[in-house]
């Protein structure tokens, strides 16, 4: 597992939690109307791979009140905030660990398979995105969330943006077998993977549409858990990483400053 988890330390931190509950609230006002866009049949059930602390398992839930849901993580911290957060669904929601990599579940099992924020992190994805198909219905959708950091824009800022995700994040992940362009090419994926109807939808998480201590706090997050590992990995100062995050950060918080990050949404139909 660890081989396939290159990032399972950072996973596992305290600094993922706040990760995941800011981009939830960032990311949740544009994804929710590309899941009711699916039309889901009644009763649907809807698996959450890499469901982490299920902050978008209880969105769903919430969103489709008689959906069975089943959501998965190699992380056992993880599954237990979950669970509290989504006690009041009782039977109807349901946490389970899980590999991505081998689903433990019947084929032709549900109506939308769910994986967001995973592929940036893991290597050979295509091959979480066959499991998911197997245990799909047919013409049971799949739903993606596909980082792709060269999709990151900031101004003003001290440095170049550009610089820092190419000598940092982007060669971190070369030296972890990962892909952090992995976005732009999960629709390819798809096709090539025998889906039909592929939906790319540009999530836009700028200082316009999000408010800045939301976006703010997704980077100091990363920032938190990430400095260490991508100095390691690169050969730069842990000081002159995070130099690099604050960069961007104060051109989040800066009333007068811009910052966007556009994150693709891919989806499919089996």
């Amino acid at each position: 597992m660890a081989a396939r988890n290159p990032q399972a330390e950072q996973m596992a931190d305290e600094s993922m939690v706040r990760n995941l509950a800011a981009q939830a609230k960032a990311i949740w006002p544009q994804e929710r109307p590309l899941f009711e866009s699916y039309a889901l049949k009644s009763r649907a059930r809807i698996l959450d791979l890499a469901c982490g602390t299920g902050e978008i398992t209880e969105r769903l839930a919430d969103l489709f009140p008689d959906a069975e849901l089943l959501g998965l993580d190699v992380e056992p911290a993880h599954l237990e905030r979950a669970r509290k957060r989504c006690e009041r669904f009782e039977k109807r929601v349901h946490f389970e660990v899980g590999d991505a990599f081998a689903l433990k579940l019947p084929r032709a099992s549900f109506d939308l398979t769910v994986c967001r924020h995973l592929f940036q992190a893991v290597p050979q994805p295509q091959l979480i995105i066959e499991q998911m198909k197997r245990v799909l219905k047919p013409k049971g959708r799949i739903h993606l969330i596909v980082e792709d950091y060269s999709l990151m824009l900031f101004a003003p800022t001290r440095g170049h943006c550009d610089e820092f995700f190419a000598r940092g994040p982007l060669a971190y992940g070369k030296a972890t077998g990962t892909d952090l362009r992995i976005g732009r090419k999960t629709p390819a994926m798809l096709f090539e993977l025998g889906f039909s109807d592929v939906r790319c939808n540009f999530i836009v998480i700028d200082t316009l549409r999000v408010k800045r201590a939301v976006f703010a706090g997704i980077w100091k997050a990363w920032r938190d858990g990430y400095s260490d590992t991508i100095a390691r990995h690169t050969g730069q100062t842990r000081r002159k990483v995070w130099r690099g995050w604050n960069d961007m950060i104060a051109a989040i918080e800066n009333p007068r400053g811009y910052g966007v990050w556009l994150l693709p949404c891919v989806s499919g139909r089996k």
